[in-house]
C-alpha cells in the first residue's frame, strides 16, 4: 500500500489533527521542497500504509512553527511525528526517521518504544 498524503492547509486543520490524536495516532511530516534529503525521505514515508498529514515549510511556515511549539521539538526538515493524545509519542529527523516504526506506531502499536 501507499501512504495517503493529506496536506495541512490551515491552523484549524492542525487543531483538528491534535484533537483527533486523542482517539487515534496521527502521523505528521514536515517537508522542505528545497531539500533533496527531504524529498527522498518523503518518498520513503510514501511507502507506509497510513494517512500522513504533511506541511511544506516554505508554504506554511506558521503551521510548521505551531507544530514545533506544540510538540516541544525544534524545527527540522524532514521531520516526522506520531502524535497521540495531543503529545508527540515519536519524533525523528532526516534519515533517522524509521519508516517501519512510523508505520507500526501509526496503527496504534508501541513497536520499538
Amino acid at each position: 500500500m501507499a501512504a495517503n498524503f493529506q496536506k495541512i492547509r490551515t491552523m484549524e486543520g492542525l487543531d483538528e489533527l491534535f484533537e483527533r490524536s486523542k482517539e487515534t495516532p496521527v502521523v505528521l511530516f514536515k517537508h522542505s521542497n528545497r531539500c533533496g534529503i527531504s524529498s527522498h525521505v518523503m518518498e520513503m514515508v510514501g511507502e507506509i500504509d497510513a494517512e500522513v498529514h504533511y506541511v511544506v515549510v516554505q508554504e506554511d511556515r506558521m503551521i510548521s512553527d505551531a507544530i514545533a511549539e506544540r510538540t516541544g521539538y525544534r524545527h527540522h526538515t524532514p521531520q516526522a511525528f506520531i502524535i497521540r493524545a495531543g503529545k508527540p509519542e515519536y519524533q525523528a529527523t532526516h534519515y533517522g526517521i524509521n519508516i517501519k516504526r512510523l508505520e507500526e506506531m501509526s496503527k496504534g502499536n508501541n513497536y520499538g518504544r
